[in-house]
């Protein structure tokens, strides 16, 4: 789907590279293993969806990542603009895009970094109270 002059479509098959370079460009490199490209590679591989956003040269500009069971709920787990074109839309597609492709009957769920605590209410998402997370031990 076109919106303006970016490209967004499902990418199942995004490489480890292009995807650690748009993390890089966005802030969300800082929370993820972006060193570890076999860590990167299965989180990927094992993503249930993944919704790119391109110019019109076909670099990536944006991406989302999530896991889903398409029927209740999807753990939109990254979303990850390029720093250079952020406030242009791009992250609101991407979210719209992703639940679309996860089944719009899903509650998509975000863990928001502290720093876009105030972005996901401007584009219609809800806080929720109550998250409890274990830590990864290693």
């Amino acid at each position: 789907m076109r919106n303006g002059r970016f490209l967004f479509q499902a990418e199942p098959e995004l490489g480890a590279i292009e995807f650690i370079d748009v993390l890089r460009r966005s802030t969300l490199a800082e929370r993820r293993p972006v060193d570890e490209l076999d860590r990167i590679e299965g989180m990927l591989q094992n993503a249930d969806v993944i919704v790119t956003a391109r110019d019109s040269a076909g670099t990536l500009v944006g991406v989302s990542r999530a896991l889903t069971d398409y029927k209740f709920c999807t753990y939109l787990s990254d979303l990850a603009v390029d720093a250079a074109v952020q406030g242009q839309g791009i992250g609101k597609q991407l979210i719209d895009e992703t639940h679309r492709l996860s089944g719009l009957e899903t509650t998509l769920i975000l863990l928001a970094v502290p720093a876009a605590r105030t972005y996901y209410p401007h584009v219609g998402l809800e806080p929720h109270d109550s998250c409890w997370t274990v830590r990864p031990t290693s």
